[in-house]
């Protein structure tokens, strides 16, 4: 019972810590020792902090845990690609990836254990959404694929997209939490324009980003830019129509003067005609906008199939003709289910 009255000491300000150890008779300048090895070091326990007394560390031990993250199985993809099942201190599992290429390391995190949203193409959304990520929570996964990044390709991690388990503006203040951290010259100091949120859109909130000012870049999960088909595959664009998704761009775009990524997937039969090619291109027209068309991903069941080359080529031409900048990615780590919409805690 002891353990559960512990608080989780990365729950505090550096301000918290600092009045911690004053009423304790100690200096105030300990705080700083120990919030420095909290968040530049990554410490995992009260023993690593060497420039502490052990009376100082056993004090701590006695009143706080750190709710660290442990990486319980590591897969690594014939392309490079590595995928972490990251344990919680609650025993619950979220996944993370490190994707590589030539020039640099992404690191794509995850923000809730399973997902709020229904999203019909994705496995992460099978899962009931057990609960938000704390920020430390976030910031391990980061550091963890950090680590690795060093590891395995010599270099630190350049990159974080948060695309993995969960919409993380449904944790919204969690997240900016981490993010603030991650960036910080008393975190990972990590810039914001390397870092990318990913959401499936929800109006209100993409509008609070853009009043808090934030730096990093955003994507929206689109699919369709037509309302009937998105929410036949995207549920909640009932609630969250596309005539205000593209009003809180807008909004976004106006205040931040940041360009706007659209994530896509084409699909057989689905969204892969010349009319869902110009609804796209239509509400891309409103802001300076990057298209990334994104291979599918099977989930198993069939239902979903990956659209034909040509239909691909269409959309390619299209927005290309409008002076959209266009990419098309292929997926990374396909072999240990690490590829976008894959991640169901299935390794």
């Amino acid at each position: 019972m002891e353990e559960i009255k512990k608080k989780d000491i990365r729950a505090l300000t550096r301000e918290q810590l600092r009045e911690f150890f004053v009423s304790n008779g100690d200096k105030a300048f300990r705080g700083n020792q120990v919030y420095e090895w909290l968040w530049q070091k990554a410490a995992y326990s009260f023993d690593v902090m060497t420039n502490l007394s052990k009376e100082t560390r056993e004090m701590l031990e006695a009143n706080f845990v750190i709710n660290h993250i442990k990486v319980d199985q590591m897969q690594r993809s014939s392309d490079g690609t590595i995928k972490n099942a990251v344990r919680l201190h609650d025993d619950l599992i979220v996944e993370s990836v490190l994707i590589p290429t030539k020039s640099r390391t992404t690191a794509c995190v995850s923000s809730q254990v399973g997902c709020s949203l229904d999203c019909r193409f994705c496995a992460t959304s099978r899962l009931k959404r057990m609960r938000n990520l704390n920020p430390d929570e976030i910031y391990d996964q980061v550091v963890a694929i950090d680590n690795e990044s060093r590891l395995y390709f010599d270099r630190p991690l350049s990159n974080i997209v948060f695309m993995g388990m969960g919409e993380p503006l449904m944790n919204y203040n969690n997240v900016l939490k981490a993010i603030d951290k991650i960036t910080s010259s008393e975190g990972l100091g990590m810039s914001p324009k390397r870092i990318t949120v990913s959401t499936s859109g929800v109006p209100k909130l993409i509008r609070k980003m853009a009043d808090d000012e934030v730096k990093f870049k955003l994507a929206v999960s689109l699919h369709s830019a037509v309302d009937e088909i998105r929410t036949s595959i995207m549920p909640f664009n009932a609630k969250f129509t596309l005539s205000d998704l593209r009003d809180s761009l807008q909004y976004w775009y106006n205040k931040t003067k940041s360009r706007i990524t659209y994530e896509y997937v084409v699909w057989e039969g689905i969204n892969d005609t010349q009319k869902d090619v110009d609804a796209l291109v239509e509400f891309c027209r409103f802001a300076p906008s990057k298209v990334n068309l994104i291979e599918y991903n099977p989930i198993d069941d069939g239902e979903f199939r990956q659209a034909s080359n040509a239909a691909i080529d269409r959309y390619v031409n299209s927005l290309e003709r409008n002076n959209i900048v266009v990419t098309v990615r292929r997926s990374r780590g396909k072999d240990i289910d690490a590829a976008c919409g894959q991640l169901a805690n299935k390794s």
